[in-house]
């Protein structure tokens, strides 16, 4: 079957269970109209890289095999990998090479890299309509050969074969960099030929392990109530057991423990998501505990883990300024996500994370930042779970040292027949389950991500625009009781937020409008009703908000 055909095929399914599902949604949408400006907007919005554009082919091996050819990979830790670190990854041997060459990092090392052609709509159901590898397991990132300067004029010779003294065969060499975090499991580097669009197996490296799996690591806070007493931090471990966090010199809290397994994924009979099979990755143990006996606006130091599988460093909290306080330094911002700090291609690339993170990060530095708002579309794992991972990576600097709460967006939560308001498979099978388990919000219960929380004089009212949000429904109830409830004079701003927007300037189209007037008809009421100070419902924003709001008494 040809690549068009089966691209073809694949969007028609996916019309099919858009129209499908429409009637089902609550409120009535039009997720069909979703379908045919997706690509438009991915290329707008996300980095298409030519990562993204392997050709449906088998993967074969190579049909000549070159003795010679060899994939060594070294790290700063001899045999085991570090936590974070950039490993070479050296190949040698090469008869002819070619720009068409690629490696790519692949984990766990018994990973399946043989083809699987079905697996295309498990990416374009995501929303990204472009190429990707068609391998039976996700591939985590992947580099061409050709990154290294040297390789393609043959700058690394090695003589292999002499005769009377003289060398009579050459082959040639690269070196590559790939920015490797502890992800639990162990990885694998795979030298493809033939590119992207017709991939051949070349060669394996030998199977790399981490020097401890089981390293408490991706730590970050959250505010668990209103108070300005308690802090929240949850952190990624491959150990099961119990572990402590030490804090404000000599207290000791004890750790929770939860997981998910690709069980608690979300699929559809007619659309199987990535997120049960081909973007799965063991997510180990996430870990929680509840730092009390705090001062609000003050500095703490602390650290998690256990004597049996290590400790994190010691790192410098700021507690929040307590409800009905004076003033509140907040960032604001959706849709981040993460990309690479190396030179591979990746699914559902931000480049434009890099710099917000190194922004934010030196806001928080700086002492002038109390709290962050990540309002919706958190990772954009969409059902690959190792991307988890590396956000949790990029945004330990700054979630690690202030309060980092989230509100869920289309990418966490929306699927076919997971009850979202949308019924578009955005969440490529996620279903907001890695999401709560990750950012645990101070919310009313499972699957009911909405919350208010105050931080000094601002009262937030947190919504899921992802769930039913109508005149009546349950969540309009509590947004209407829980604004009406605010004493004003004491808690002068009411702030609130959502992730799909609300009000744009920009109209969008006929078939992906910027924004739902179903919503607005519901809700407008009902905020000005109540005199809302400020509305902040984000999509695709690439940009940091920094809010500094006081009350003086």
């Amino acid at each position: 079957m040809s690549t068009l055909i089966v691209v073809f095929i694949n969007i028609i399914l996916l019309i099919f269970l858009f129209m499908k599902h429409t009637d089902a949604a609550t409120p009535t949408t039009r997720p069909e109209r979703l379908t045919l400006s997706k690509l438009e907007l991915l290329r707008n919005h996300t980095a298409i890289s030519e990562f993204r554009v392997l050709n449906r082919r088998y993967l074969l091996h190579c049909p000549v095999p070159n003795p010679y050819l060899q994939v060594h990979v070294s790290s700063g830790g001899g045999g085991r990998l570090s936590d974070d670190e950039h490993v070479t990854v050296n190949i040698t041997g090469v008869l002819l090479p070619s720009s068409s060459d690629w490696v790519a990092m692949i984990s766990p090392s018994h990973s399946n890299v043989a083809a699987c052609v079905e697996n295309a709509i498990k990416y374009e159901q995501t929303g990204d309509f472009s190429r990707l590898p068609l391998l039976c397991h996700y591939p985590v990132k992947a580099q061409y050969v050709r990154n290294d300067p040297d390789y393609l004029r043959c700058g690394k010779q090695e003589c292999k074969e002499h005769v009377a003294g003289k060398c009579v065969l050459t082959t040639c060499g690269a070196t590559l960099s790939f920015h490797a975090i502890n992800i639990r499991t162990d990885i694998e580097f795979v030298l493809f030929g033939g590119g992207f669009e017709t991939p051949c197996i070349l060669k394996r490296s030998v199977p790399l392990k981490f020097a401890n799996p089981n390293k408490p690591l991706y730590g970050h806070l959250s505010s668990p109530d209103s108070t300005g007493t308690s802090m929240r931090i949850r952190w990624v471990s491959g150990d099961k057991s119990r572990q402590h966090v030490d804090y404000a010199n000599g207290q000791r809290t004890t750790s929770s423990v939860s997981t998910f397994s690709q069980a608690d994924m979300c699929t559809s009979p007619l659309l199987e998501s990535p997120a049960v099979d081909f973007g799965w990755h063991d997510p180990g143990y996430i870990h929680s505990a509840v730092m009390t006996g705090v001062t609000p606006s003050t500095t703490y130091s602390y650290k998690y883990g256990s004597d049996s599988v290590g400790w994190s460093d010691e790192t410098r909290f700021k507690t929040v300024p307590a409800g009905r306080s004076n003033e509140l330094k907040f960032l604001a911002y959706g849709d981040m996500g993460k990309a690479p700090l190396d030179s591979s291609k990746e699914h559902y690339i931000q480049p434009g994370s890099i710099s917000v993170t190194k922004a934010i990060a030196d806001e928080v530095s700086s002492g002038k930042v109390d709290s962050i708002f990540h309002i919706g579309d958190i990772s954009y794992a969409t059902g690959f779970l190792v991307e988890w991972d590396f956000f949790l990576h990029q945004i330990t600097p700054f979630a690690s040292r202030v309060s980092y709460m989230t509100a869920i967006g289309n990418h966490e939560r929306d699927y076919v027949d997971s009850g979202s308001v949308y019924s578009t498979p955005d969440s490529g099978g996620e279903c907001g389950v890695p999401y709560e388990t990750y950012f645990p919000m101070p919310t009313q219960a499972k699957d009911k991500p909405w919350y208010s929380i105050e931080q000094g004089s601002v009262h937030f009212t947190v919504i899921s625009t992802e769930h039913n949000w109508t005149v009546n429904s349950e969540q309009y109830n509590w947004m209407n009781k829980d604004m009406a409830a605010v004493d004003r004079t004491r808690t002068p701003w009411l702030i609130f937020t959502g992730h799909r927007p609300m009000y744009s300037s920009s109209p969008g189209n006929l078939f992906l409008p910027n924004v739902d007037s179903e919503f607005v008809t519901a809700v407008e009421p009902l905020l000005l009703a109540l005199q809302e100070k400020l509305v902040s419902v984000t999509k695709f924003s690439a940009t940091i908000t920094k809010w500094s709001l006081n009350i003086h008494i």
